[in-house]
C-alpha cells in the first residue's frame, strides 16, 4: 500500500527552500499518493497546478485555526506523513496532527542554520512531536544535534540538494546576446533577489577594481529593497560602470542567463546550502562562492569551483584569475558539471531522502 504524503508549505516567497517543496511533490508523487499544501495566492501556489494542491491561509496569531483545518484535511485524505519545510509552519503542523484523528508521522526538511538551544518547554514540546528531520548539508545537522536535546530529538537525517541537467533553450540564448549586445566579453553572473544579504555590492565593488579589463556583470533577480537597489545603481553611475554592470531584474529563464555568463558569483552572507552553485555547476559554468556554509561541502577550492573571503578584493581577484587563464576556466567548469552528475543529481538525491522518511517513519 502507498504511503499518503503531504508536502506543505506555507511561506510566501520563491526561493531555493520553496522549490524544494515543489521538487518533492513531484518526485514523491512517482512513489507515493502525494499531496501539497501551500499559501492561497502566493508564489508556490501559481507556479505549482496540480488537482492535488489544496491551500491554506496561515494565521500568525491564531495557528489553531488553519491546524483545525489542516487536521480535517489530513483525515479526510488519510495523510500518513506531513512533510514540511518552512520552520514558521512548525506550530501549525504540530497542532494539526494533535488535533486529527490520523495521527500522521512528521518530517522536517531544515534549510536553514539553527543558532540556539532548544531546551524551553515549548520547544521541546513541538520537537517531541516531530519524528525526523532532513538536514540539507553536515553542517545543519551537526547543528541540530547540537541544539535540540537528546531526549526529545527527532531522527537527523543529512541528504544533500539536487538539479537535473538543464534543458537549454539556444533561441532564448541568442535573442538574450543580441538583447545586451554582447561580443566575446568574459561575463560574470549573480542570481538572486537583490538584497544586501546577498552581496551584489561585493561584485559593483568588484567591478570597480575590473573596469579596465573586458569584463561585464549581472546583476539577475528582482529587488526585495528599492534603497538597496538604488544604492547599487548610484555606485555603477559614479564610477561609470553603466555599459559595465546590466540590471536583468526578474528572469524565469535562469539557465539561459547563466549560458551568458562565463562564471556565476554566490556571495550571501551565510548561504545553508547555495542551490545557485550547483545549478551553475550543472550548466557548465565555473562557481566562485563565499568560503562559508553550503559551499565549503559542495565545493574542492581551485578543483571544481573557486571558494572566496568575502570581500570585494578577494572577488575581484578570483574573477581576475579567470579572466587571464582560460583552460583553468574550462577545468574547473568541467569539474564542477562531473560533480553534480555525480553526487548532486536530483533523482539520486531525492531517491535518498524517500528511503530516508520511509524508514523513519515506520512504525
Amino acid at each position: 500500500m502507498k504511503l499518503k504524503i503531504l508536502e506543505f508549505c506555507l511561506s510566501p516567497a520563491l526561493g531555493g527552500l520553496e522549490l524544494f517543496v515543489k521538487s518533492s511533490f513531484e518526485s514523491f508523487e512517482k512513489e507515493t499518493d502525494c499531496y501539497i499544501c501551500v499559501a492561497p495566492d502566493k508564489k508556490l501556489d501559481k507556479i505549482i497546478l496540480s488537482e492535488k494542491k489544496t491551500t491554506l491561509k496561515r494565521d500568525k496569531f491564531f495557528p489553531f485555526i488553519p491546524a483545525l483545518k489542516l487536521a480535517k484535511f489530513i483525515d479526510e485524505k488519510g495523510i500518513d506523513i506531513i512533510h514540511f519545510h518552512w520552520t514558521r509552519d512548525i506550530t501549525t503542523v504540530v497542532l494539526a496532527k494533535l488535533l486529527s484523528r490520523k495521527k500522521p508521522k512528521i518530517v522536517q526538511s531544515r534549510h536553514m542554520r539553527m543558532t540556539r538551544f532548544k531546551s524551553d518547554f515549548y520547544h521541546k514540546w513541538l520537537y517531541s512531536h516531530i519524528d525526523m528531520i532532513h538536514a540539507v548539508t553536515k553542517e545543519v545537522k551537526e547543528q541540530l544535534i547540537k541544539y535540540i536535546p537528546q531526549d526529545i530529538r527527532p531522527d537527523i537525517e543529512m541528504v544533500y540538494l539536487g538539479v537535473e541537467t538543464p534543458n537549454i533553450d539556444d533561441k532564448k540564448v541568442q535573442e538574450l546576446k543580441k538583447q545586451y549586445n554582447l561580443k566575446d566579453e568574459f561575463i560574470v553572473g549573480i542570481i538572486g533577489r537583490i538584497e544586501e544579504g546577498k552581496g551584489q555590492h561585493l561584485l559593483v565593488e568588484a567591478m570597480v577594481k575590473l573596469k579596465d579589463m573586458d569584463i561585464k556583470a549581472f546583476i539577475v533577480g528582482s529587488s526585495m529593497n528599492d534603497e538597496y537597489q538604488n544604492r547599487l545603481k548610484s555606485e555603477v553611475k559614479k564610477y561609470k560602470l553603466e555599459d559595465k554592470v546590466l540590471f536583468s531584474g526578474f528572469t524565469d529563464n535562469v539557465n539561459e542567463y547563466m549560458q551568458l555568463f562565463d562564471a556565476v558569483v554566490l556571495a550571501t552572507t551565510n548561504e545553508t546550502f547555495g542551490l545557485v552553485v550547483i545549478e551553475a555547476m550543472a550548466n557548465k559554468k565555473c562557481v566562485i562562492a563565499v568560503d562559508k556554509g553550503g559551499p565549503l561541502e559542495i565545493i574542492k577550492d581551485g578543483v571544481d569551483g573557486l571558494l572566496f573571503e568575502r570581500d570585494s578584493s578577494a572577488l575581484a581577484d578570483k574573477i581576475e584569475l579567470l579572466y587571464k587563464d582560460e583552460k583553468l576556466k574550462r577545468k574547473i567548469a568541467l569539474e564542477g558539471y562531473n560533480k553534480v552528475k555525480k553526487v548532486f543529481n536530483k533523482d539520486i538525491q531525492m531517491e535518498k531522502l524517500y528511503e530516508k522518511i520511509y524508514t523513519s517513519t515506520k512504525d
